[in-house]
């Protein structure tokens, strides 16, 4: 027993070995964990009733054209793989490539060895199963975040507004927002679920953001019977107003700034009223406030007076006070400045045993702008190699065939220049692979031998008198000159076939790297537009995008390196051939002068 015991906590502690796929009809799933050393070092710890906000983008996510419509195929998973969690999607937009996926976590998950979660999708027939309204806690009784044009309550209580006059704008903190020009108001009747007790306690929360300064400007009010609460902006400082008997307000001790998100939150138990401004106790007044039963006003009092001019997002009422950990943790989660989970790479089943590889992560992330620059890169890999391979089998038979013939030319006597010239057609050969075909003649593809039919061709037309016979045997100058004219000719000509599509070597050396870097410019771009859109700024959102933007200059420089070394290789057999036709012109014409002057 002893021994079974030890051998299963010996697996047990055993890394890498992946959990059972949870069901085979997904083909995908992402490893997302909270940050438990940050939350350390902010002193916060994960509620038992708390909601992670999830952003994806193209710089965390890769597969969204892999999503079912609506991504009714995402599931979400308690770190076991095996206990669903409840969930609902605020936001998908496969063209831009974002969504906003909202996951209650489990209640025990602070006390987790890892706060963690998993999404699974891939699966075009699954059904949806995202819910709202079972996703919230049963304390919040109101939640609107201005999603698709609409103010709706997407909690299971439905407070539905009375009056909406409200516009919506998409540059919205987590996705659209609420705006109002100072005229615009939102109304919420009262229900008998919208109660806002203070023996019980209640907890209103937001996020504002202003573009002007606000003088006197209301973001809610309630009434009871005998009095009212209100949070405002007084020259900018986020007010609560309490009118209980008298008028009383505390403030916060600094403005909010202007052009940024900031969460205003406002709490109240039967003797006390806070105010916390992004997750931290600004100020707090003790009161004993009634019973608020009356209608609800957002973004401007109940007689639509002292308007707002900014805008909205994420509005929401509970019926407990939450306490400072709790708010702290949602200033966190939901702002753009931190953020608390790490997003893992995207795994299949084939992947799970073995786990996927940092490069293929990369290459996951690629922008379709950044395939297309591959892709061009690819075709120049392709052409460049064929290039090499080509040119390197033709430069070293050309070799091996000007030796041949050096070899047989050195046998001849001083009066046998002409001995090894042929008529049978190989002096006009192409240098291609087609040239060292057995049924040409003896020193195809030799291009000195091409030079040397040249210059017997010029040389025996030279020597035949102007009736056809021989002449005496001697060559002027000038017919000296223009023999050796006619050689150099050819030769020239030979170098430019030797050289043909090298410049296609170049061509890569030098622009390959650039179109990389052209990719990775463009995915940079893209990766920092999403991460702009989405609001999540952290090193955990922009480091997969750039790892992906940067493989196209990874891929510039696969197709530039090995064209550089194959382009100093083919050049330098170049100029070995190039010197040793450019000594054979020089002994042939000091040959025949010596010969026929």
């Amino acid at each position: 027993m002893k021994r079974f015991v030890f051998a299963l906590v010996l697996l047990m502690s055993i890394p890498g070995i992946a959990s059972a796929w949870w069901n085979d009809d997904w083909g995908y799933k992402k490893k997302i964990t909270l940050d438990a050393q940050k939350l350390k070092q902010d002193n916060v710890t994960i509620p038992s009733s708390a909601y992670a906000l999830v952003r994806l983008h193209t710089g965390n996510f890769g597969f969204f054209a892999d999503l079912a419509e609506k991504g009714k195929d995402i599931r979400v998973l308690a770190v076991d793989e095996k206990t669903p969690l409840k969930f609902y999607i605020e936001k998908l937009d496969p063209i831009n490539e974002i969504a906003l996926v909202w996951v209650k976590l489990p209640v025990d998950l602070s006390t987790a060895d890892e706060p963690a979660f998993w999404i699974y999708y891939g699966n075009a027939k699954a059904v949806d199963a995202q819910e709202a309204p079972g996703a919230f806690d049963v304390n919040q009784v109101l939640d609107y975040e201005f999603s698709d044009s609409a103010v709706k309550d997407l909690t299971a209580y439905a407070n539905t507004p009375s009056e909406t006059t409200a516009t919506f704008v998409e540059s919205g903190l987590i996705g659209d927002a609420g705006s109002f020009n100072g005229s615009q108001i939102i109304r919420v009747p009262a229900t008998p679920a919208l109660q806002m007790s203070p023996t019980a306690g209640w907890t209103v929360s937001t996020w504002v953001k202003v573009d002007q300064e606000q003088a006197n400007n209301v973001i809610f009010q309630r009434s009871g019977a005998s009095g009212s609460v209100a949070l405002s902006l007084v020259n900018q400082i986020p007010t609560v107003e309490v009118e209980e008997g008298s008028k009383q307000k505390f403030q916060a001790t600094a403005p909010i700034t202007t052009g940024a998100w900031h969460q205003l939150v406002v709490t109240a138990t039967f003797n006390m009223l806070t105010l916390y401004v992004d997750g931290v106790q600004a100020g707090s007044l003790g009161v004993s406030t009634r019973d608020l039963t009356g209608n609800l006003a957002i973004g401007a009092n109940e007689l639509g007076a002292r308007g707002l001019v900014g805008a909205l997002d994420h509005f929401a009422v509970f019926k407990v006070a939450l306490d400072t950990n709790a708010i702290k943790f949602d200033a966190e989660m939901q702002g753009q400045t931190v953020s608390l989970l790490t997003y893992g790479e995207d795994s299949t089943p084939d992947s799970e045993e073995g786990g996927e590889s940092l490069i293929m992560g990369s290459i996951k992330n690629v922008t379709p702008d950044g395939w297309v620059i591959i892709g061009i890169l690819g075709v120049m890999f392709v052409i460049s190699w064929f290039v090499m391979i080509m040119k390197g089998i033709v430069l070293n038979k050309v070799y091996q065939e000007n030796k041949k013939f050096e070899a047989a030319y050195s046998t001849l006597g001083i009066q046998e220049l002409g001995k090894l010239d042929s008529d049978d057609g190989s002096a006009d050969e192409e240098i291609s692979l087609l040239s060292f075909s057995e049924t040409h003649g003896e020193f195809t593809g030799s291009t000195i031998y091409r030079v040397y039919h040249v210059g017997v061709v010029e040389m025996n037309r030279r020597l035949k008198s102007v009736d056809g016979t021989d002449a005496s045997g001697i060559l002027s100058t000038q017919a000296m000159n223009a023999v050796k004219a006619s050689m150099e000719a050819k030769l020239t000509r030979e170098l430019q076939k030797l050289n043909s599509q090298m410049v296609l070597l170049t061509i890569a050396i030098s622009g390959g790297p650039f179109l990389g870097l052209l990719g990775t410019v463009i995915g940079v771009m893209i990766t920092f537009a999403a991460i702009a859109v989405s609001g999540e700024v952290n090193v955990n959102a922009i480091a997969p995008g750039i790892a992906g933007a940067l493989t196209a200059t990874v891929a510039g420089l696969i197709v530039a390196i090995p064209c550089l070394f194959g382009y100093n290789y083919l050049g330098g057999r170049i100029k070995e051939i190039t010197a040793d036709m450019h000594v054979f012109v020089d002994e042939f014409i000091a040959k025949l002068s010596e010969i026929h002057t």
